[in-house]
């Protein structure tokens, strides 16, 4: 019988481990990954990959109407979302991909290490798969619970600072750039800055320069 309600746990435990890598994601997280199933990837491509902070942000534009810049953000996305839809962008073999993932992980209550570990799996199927790409891994940047909803994601300054202390560790380990946004974007308190954000959490123009003017060295 001890045996058998053992089983049982560690059944239950490997379902929902499963059921965080592999849950539901929004319709429009299905269109927009269906979309980018059918817009190629190429050699030459420079891909921008998140959640909705990097879907917001007119990427091509901001880089001078680069046609080798590719925006892969979509809204509401986790790092298990971008782990699920990374083969069209894999199979392309990019030369250069800029990352940022793991707010809205935070925000429904998944730890810093489950962030990191997802992260570290995305990092090392390029390694494997995609090994010319050039890995840029940026900070998550910071949240103000001043503006807008105190919860979730606005709450989750003490998070984010410990995933991104996490990224540090694992490019230096992998030998990736580290892109720190934190600091440029963040007050005296810690806080996303008011002039970058109405949220927040997302950004407003002046927050997209900004973020465009630090990875300026890095895209060219």
């Amino acid at each position: 019988m001890k045996r058998f309600y053992t089983l049982c746990m560690l059944l239950l435990v490997a379902g929902a481990a499963h059921a965080q890598t592999t849950s539901t994601a929004s319709k429009y997280h299905y269109q927009r990954a269906s979309l980018f199933e059918v817009l190629p990837i190429h050699r030459s491509d420079i891909v921008f990959l998140g959640n909705s902070i990097t879907d917001g942000g007119e990427w091509m534009e901001l880089f001078g109407n680069n046609p080798h810049v590719k925006n892969r953000g979509i809204s509401a996305d986790k790092t298990y979302n971008v782990l699920n839809r990374l083969d069209p962008i894999v199979k392309g073999q990019p030369r250069k991909l800029f990352l940022m993932i793991g707010i809205n992980d935070l925000g429904a209550g998944e730890t810093p290490e489950f962030v990191l570990s997802n992260i570290r799996k995305i990092v090392e199927r390029f390694e494997t798969e995609s090994p010319r790409t050039k890995l840029y891994i940026q900070s998550l940047l910071p949240v103000n619970d001043q503006i807008g909803r105190k919860d979730r994601h606005q709450s989750k300054s003490r998070e984010v600072v410990a995933v991104n202390e996490g990224l540090k560790e694992l490019c230096a380990e992998k030998g990736l750039t580290y892109i720190d946004l934190h600091t440029a974007f963040k007050d005296d308190e810690g806080r996303l800055r008011h002039e970058y954000t109405n949220d927040g959490l997302h950004l407003l123009g002046a927050g997209y320069k900004v973020w465009q003017e630090i990875l300026e060295p890095y895209v060219k």
